[in-house]
């Protein structure tokens, strides 16, 4: 087997839902070992969030696979003191506790780095750990609210919320990135770092563009739905069998297109009304009306079929069902297995093809199931885990 960038690199994951799972199960991919730290019992949040896939959460499986699940109450001295010594010999410790947490459980920087000078600690906050809204609960709705990421998505009657965890998976890739940074600095300089991850500060940098928008107070993009806020026809139309195609129009050469491939109207294209993209945008009700009364007469696949020919931008409205089917994504053999507590299920590779190595895909952990195991890696007896057990700790 080919060696992949990570093998060799052992996580410590103290971590819960989405945004600190969601980067580590990156650096599993690949090929880092990732010990995630659980409640025992029911373990991390997000195994309960829902059932629907063989009884497992969505949430969960899409985030935790290629782990190593141990379990831990960490209000007990003889479960802190394992989370101590895997941290002797680790090469990252992650986690998305509320910020102070992790040090009230003597877990600062300066202490594990005194036992483990080349130790990287990553933690992913709401806020960040200084700040007046350092305490604050942060979800992800929250902070896509405080980015000001719902003020331009939605109607203009109606704010919207992405349709998935958005504010979560910024953290998480900017964690990511962070730590593969650290890791390439470790190698320069034999010293671990400490990393401060926000919630809101990677959200904030994916808004830079409508916050540049509104520069010195200039109005911020509206919110249209799925159409854009300054160009037309750009977004959602209809065909005449109810479904729902995607189109844009990025200049005057492409509009001249549309009109003469796609609308077969080649006098539009010079109609005064319409001929530059601000008079389209100001009139976008008239030339709804006319685009209307063209595509009713035609299915989805008509139009596209046009579209494609007028070498326009375009893409069907997909759901899930036709994600899951998608002939791209199949063509590029983007799908594997994944094992389960419940069995195989099917599972994307990570995006980007590499000629070097395989990304790693293992199963994704029962809660406690490499306790043991683990336990046993740091030279505890049969009895000592035992002991452990009983009293709850693990």
């Amino acid at each position: 087997m080919s060696v992949r960038p990570l093998d060799g690199i052992t996580v410590v994951a103290l971590e819960h839902v989405i945004a600190a799972p969601f980067c580590t199960r990156q650096l599993a991919d690949l090929g880092a070992r990732i010990i995630k730290i659980e409640r025992p019992g029911d373990g991390d949040f997000a195994r309960g969030y829902d059932t629907q896939v063989e009884g497992l959460s969505s949430h969960f499986v899409w985030v935790n696979r290629s782990k190593e699940s141990i379990t831990l109450d960490l209000k007990q001295n003889s479960a802190l003191d394992v989370l101590k010594n895997l941290l002797k010999t680790a090469d990252v410790f992650i986690q998305n506790l509320a910020p102070g947490a992790a040090a009230r459980m003597g877990l600062t920087p300066e202490a594990l780095q005194k036992e483990n000078p080349g130790l990287i600690l990553c933690a992913i906050s709401g806020y960040g750990n200084d700040g007046p809204y350092r305490d604050k609960k942060a979800y992800d709705l929250l902070i896509q609210s405080e980015a000001g990421f719902l003020s331009i998505t939605g109607t203009p009657e109606v704010p919207s919320k992405a349709g998935n965890s958005i504010a979560d998976i910024a953290a998480g890739m900017y964690a990511y990135t962070n730590i593969l940074a650290a890791l390439l600095q470790r190698g320069k300089t034999g010293k671990g770092t400490v990393i401060d991850i926000s919630m809101l500060e990677a959200l904030s940098e994916w808004m830079s563009f409508p916050m540049y928008y509104a520069y010195k107070g200039a109005n911020p993009p509206s919110r249209n739905g799925a159409s854009h806020a300054t160009i037309y026809p750009y977004g959602p139309f209809k065909a005449g069998d109810g479904k729902t195609v995607m189109l844009g129009l990025q200049n005057e050469r492409e509009w001249v297109q549309f009109c003469e491939i796609v609308l077969e109207n080649s006098s539009l294209a010079k109609d005064e009304r319409f001929d530059k993209n601000y008079k389209r945008n100001e009139k976008r009700a008239e030339l709804l009306e006319i685009i209307n009364t063209c595509f009713e007469k035609l299915t989805a696949e008509q139009v596209i079929a046009r579209l494609d020919k007028a070498q326009i931008a375009n893409a069907r409205l997909n759901d899930m069902e036709g994600l899951w089917k998608h002939e791209q994504l199949k063509a590029r053999q983007r799908w594997t297995e994944v094992g389960t507590p419940a069995g195989n299920i099917p599972a994307l590779l990570p995006p980007g093809l590499n000629d070097s190595y395989h990304f790693r895909m293992d199963a994704i952990p029962a809660v406690g199931q490499h306790t043991e195991s683990i336990l046993k890696e740091l030279g505890m007896s049969d009895a000592d885990i035992a002991k452990m057990r009983a009293s709850g700790a693990i």
